[in-house]
């Protein structure tokens, strides 16, 4: 039988093994994306529309497309979330409730991406005949991303002191002036963090907006909100899907290069707001 400082040493050396290799895959396939990616890099194909079904040219208007549907769904869930997460800090007093409300955003968080691609083709696409619209792609992702931006502004009012909004109390501030001047600054550092993070994920989703807001060729900016628009998830796998092509597959890992490039940006932004944003409690111990 093993002691119990043998099973400690065993179970954290498993632990360092798991992490090890976790590292190790990622390592491999980052590096892996950075090689057969930098060929493709150029000014040219950073700014130059796509040519020949994107085997030839650039990816100027799929970053383009990427970065408006990005920007218009953090646009969209940044108030809502905002707002559940001040309601369920400040304004729900019963744990019951708060149990429900935690329950709901986490079976939100997870759903599967594909079922809110089809459900933005059955209500928006089917039932209102918005056809392809990069707005409905916009809204669809706002959607997915409104658990995550949800539950960092969440674990970021819960982690305000107490003291600070029974101070606010004492010293007769209403409720909407403790959450405008108190809960909503301390806790900026979270929402922040959650938007960024939900905006790195949806940035690299496909099959949410595949069927309701992009087109895999001939599109170029919007002209307006029932338009659609190409992102560089779809232009990945229309370029993956002509990989007997060596133009398109080289074009198809310089775009998936420079994805990963946006992704590591914005979760980088998060960890910077995470510690430039911190609150004055978090500062001080």
């Amino acid at each position: 039988m093993f002691s119990r400082t043998m099973k400690d040493k065993l179970f954290t050396a498993a632990l360092r093994a798991a992490l090890g290799l976790c590292l190790a895959v990622l390592a491999v396939l980052i590096l892996a994306i950075i090689v057969a990616g930098a060929k493709a890099i150029s000014f040219e194909f950073l700014f130059s529309p796509a040519r020949d079904f994107g085997a030839s040219g650039g990816i100027i208007y799929q970053i383009t497309g990427t970065v408006l549907i990005g920007i218009t769904a953090s646009l969209l869930v940044l108030p809502f979330a905002t707002s559940l997460a001040i309601y369920r800090a400040d304004f729900v007093k019963s744990d019951r409730v708060k149990r429900m409300i935690d329950t709901s955003i986490y079976s939100l968080n997870g759903i599967p991406s594909i079922a809110y691609g089809l459900f933005g083709l059955i209500f928006f696409v089917n039932i209102l005949g918005t056809g392809l619209s990069w707005f409905v792609g916009a809204i669809i992702l706002a959607l997915m991303m409104l658990p995550t931006v949800t539950l960092c502004a969440v674990a970021a009012m819960k982690s305000l002191p107490r003291g600070y909004r029974e101070n606010g109390y004492a010293l007769g501030l209403s409720r909407k002036d403790v959450v405008i001047r108190i809960t909503l600054p301390q806790s900026l550092h979270g929402i922040v963090t959650g938007l960024m993070l939900g905006l790195a994920r949806a940035v690299g989703e496909t099959a949410p907006i595949m069927f309701i807001a992009t087109a895999f060729s001939g599109v170029t900016l919007p002209g307006s909100f029932r338009e659609p628009v190409s992102t560089l998830p779809t232009h990945i796998l229309a370029l993956a899907q002509q990989a007997t092509n060596p133009d398109a597959l080289a074009n198809a890992w310089g775009a998936s290069l420079t994805l990963v490039f946006l992704v590591f940006v914005l979760s980088a932004l998060a960890f910077i707001a995470r510690i430039r944003l911190s609150p004055l409690s978090e500062r001080h111990t």
